[in-house]
């Protein structure tokens, strides 16, 4: 690893310092304000998931993961640092922090552009890293971007396009809508379909990540899948949740859409990747093979594989929001493309 040894080192220290917060300690008070704002202003971003972020955080930046992760690539130390633009998605708490990571360990600076109900945590965690190495990296604007000199940006479809057209001068890494997808057999234990309630509802299902769409062999019983949701039965209890819950089926009724639902989630039979919240589509398949090669012809619109069938680069069941340090989104190598850049 030959990227820089003082940010490297900062990262640990930042590890370990997300892993063991307690709002009751007087050493995470200034954490802790920017905890409560994050809170009051995006109401999709409760407590207990800005903790389990913190906590997936801290055991993914200790030095063993680190090391391991950093060995595969060369960094040049001795150019200018180049200005890398980041434009971040604020679905879920810190989603953004990889990129944030990635820019600080090739040695370059980043100017940011934060989501807009998603500005207080991320500046927590640059403002860390800054004052253990003494150096100034990050920059958080709402402005347009001005001399930069490379662009890595994640948002909708939509966004996407703009993105692409608008940053076509600079080197850039632009991302759009993914989902992640669960191919079961009906072998699943217990223990496994619970993992992948978690997959479908950890953050209320809102990261790229989240399960939103089950490939089912002809014949499955649904109510197993009903059965691991179970234990995330208090979703129902988030207002934004439960409105969303209650739009989608009541839309579902009108059209005269046939669907199950068991209280606080819908099972939806759709060919379609993405669903709404709440929601999750599912289709049946007859040919194990023949999914894959499906699979693969949608890879654009997959972000993770969650099954325990053999399908190249498939993950456990309940790994979806647990991604290893390699794990790039969209599959784009974001370390390699930054220490190509001249």
């Amino acid at each position: 690893m030959t990227a820089n040894l003082k940010r490297f080192e900062a990262l640990v220290k930042l590890g370990n310092h997300l892993l063991h917060f307690d709002a009751n300690q007087d050493s995470y008070s200034k954490l802790n304000t920017h905890v409560r704002q994050a809170n009051e202003a995006n109401g999709w971003f409760t407590l207990n998931h800005i903790y389990k972020a913190f906590l997936d955080w801290g055991n993914a930046l200790q030095k063993s993961k680190l090391s391991s992760w950093l060995s595969h690539y060369t960094f040049s130390v001795n150019n200018p640092p180049l200005n890398i633009a980041l434009v971040l998605a604020g679905n879920i708490p810190l989603v953004g922090f990889h990129d944030l990571m990635c820019v600080w360990l090739s040695s370059h600076k980043a100017i940011i552009k934060c989501a807009s109900k998603d500005e207080y945590l991320l500046p927590y965690l640059a403002q860390f890293l800054e004052k253990e190495t003494g150096e100034n990296c990050f920059t958080f604007t709402k402005k347009p971007f001005i001399d930069i000199d490379a662009v890595i940006a994640t948002g909708s479809n939509n966004a996407g396009l703009y993105f692409e057209h608008y940053f076509s001068s600079y080197p850039h890494v632009i991302r759009k809508n993914r989902n992640g997808v669960a191919v079961l057999d009906g072998s699943e234990s217990i223990v496994e379909l619970e993992g992948l309630g978690d997959d479908i509802l950890q953050y209320f299902g809102l990261g790229c990540r989240n399960v939103s769409k089950l490939f089912l062999p002809q014949g499955y019983d649904l109510d197993l899948i009903f059965g691991g949701l179970f234990p995330h039965a208090d979703v129902i209890q988030h207002t934004k949740y439960a409105n969303n819950y209650d739009y989608n089926r009541a839309v579902f009724l009108m059209s005269e859409f046939d669907f199950l639902e068991n209280g606080f989630i819908i099972l939806k039979e759709a060919q379609e990747t993405s669903a709404p919240i709440a929601c999750v589509h599912y289709e049946f398949y007859e040919d194990l093979d023949e999914l894959k090669k499906e699979l693969k012809s949608n890879e654009d619109e997959i972000q993770c594989i969650i099954s325990k069938l053999p399908i190249p680069s498939a993950i456990a069941f309940g790994k979806a929001q647990k991604p290893e340090l390699n794990n790039y989104a969209d599959g784009i190598d974001t370390l390699l493309f930054l220490s190509q850049l001249d």
